[in-house]
């Protein structure tokens, strides 16, 4: 099955019996494509006797580790093909992934991203509030996981102004200008969850001492890049939402968990707080001692896999996350698919969320 096949498909609609078939097809022959066209990994694929036609199920292909993109530049296009090159988040000192683009993976990822965030807020275009800065994204050549991120949510807004300013402060005559313009409509807002917390949500609690305050009820948030630096502050899911709806009555929130190495086949939290996988993606939960597939309700090392990756092979990488699958086709939401949650990084894994890596720099 061609990519353009699956995005006929609704992105949570497939069965479990459905969606590993449409998987194995498309996992197998990306694997095959890679090993063909990329020197490193059909060297990677050799070296364990790995032997693709022998195989039955995406479950048993090889996965690459992540970090594997910090120390060599895999690419399954020559170079002249490839259009734009990605950056993994890191703190300073730390090496960053590189993964390269060509048109077809580009406009697949974006394809897909659309499909499935249209799935939770609707088709139509939202008036938008990224909360972030400008600067992140003037480079559209090399971009940083947070500038791709903000890039690729900006796709579902009609009108969009950045709350902050590049000096990280709350912009509040944009802001209420904003809102005063489209009063009434829904209003996306898109951040890292660190940034929100610290440069939009406190700002948001000294301006209600002053007598100033935002209504935002009527607006949709989505943000992402990793909770490591607020469980530290004792701030749970559970706690941010309830401060965000106290403070501009923010009420439909939803965290997401993706990485640079897979951008397009995010995994977004749906109302009953279930990460959800769609027909584009899988995640599968494995035993750090021996790799083998945990049971649901098991916590172990996220593997993801991702039907989009032509350029490169990204197809299926183990993460440094550990999380536990909750369930399949039958989250109380309706989605059809594995829905899961993460219960954080690794030991001694670096930080590597957009939202964590800001905060380990941010005094």
């Amino acid at each position: 099955m061609n990519f353009e096949n699956i995005l006929e498909i609704p992105p949570y609609s497939l069965n479990k019996e459905d969606k590993e078939k449409l998987l194995n097809d498309r996992l197998i022959k990306l694997t095959k494509l890679h090993k063909e066209n990329c020197p490193e990994y059909s060297r990677i694929l050799d070296s364990i006797d790995f032997n693709v036609d022998s195989i039955k199920t995406y479950k048993d292909l090889p996965f690459l580790p992540v970090r594997l993109f910090k120390e060599l530049e895999l690419k399954s296009v020559d170079k002249s093909e490839i259009v734009k090159t990605m950056t993994s988040s890191g703190t300073t000192g730390q090496a960053v992934s590189k993964i390269f683009l060509d048109r077809t993976t580009s406009s697949n990822q974006q394809k897909a991203m659309v499909k499935i965030v249209s799935s939770f807020t609707g088709s139509a275009r939202m008036p938008m509030i990224i909360i972030d800065c400008p600067s992140v994204v003037k480079n559209r050549m090399m971009f940083s996981a947070r500038g791709a991120g903000i890039l690729g949510f900006s796709m579902f807004g009609s009108k969009k102004i950045y709350a902050l300013d590049d000096d990280m402060k709350l912009d509040v005559d944009a802001m209420r200008d904003f809102l005063l313009k489209y009063k009434g409509q829904k209003i996306l807002l898109f951040g890292f969850t660190f940034m929100i917390w610290q440069h939009f949500y406190k700002e948001l609690i000294r301006l209600e001492k002053e007598g100033i305050k935002f209504d935002l009820s009527n607006g949709i948030m989505i943000h992402g890049g990793g909770w490591k630096k607020l469980v530290n502050e004792a701030v749970s899911p559970e706690e941010f939402h309830k401060r965000l709806n106290n403070v501009c009555g923010l009420d439909s929130i939803h965290d997401y968990y993706g990485m640079v190495e897979q951008t397009g086949c995010i995994y977004m939290q749906c109302e009953c707080s279930h990460l959800h996988a769609s027909i584009f993606s899988d995640i599968i939960t494995r035993r750090p001692i021996d790799f083998s597939e945990c049971d649901f309700n098991e916590k172990g090392i996220i593997q993801v896999l991702s039907t989009i990756p032509e350029s490169y092979p990204g197809h299926s990488l183990i993460t440094e996350d550990e999380g536990i699958i909750l369930g399949e086709d039958d989250c109380p939401c309706g989605r059809k698919g594995k829905y899961f949650k993460i219960t954080g990084r690794m030991k001694n894994a670096e930080l590597r969320g957009c939202s964590d890596t800001y905060a380990a720099k941010f005094k």
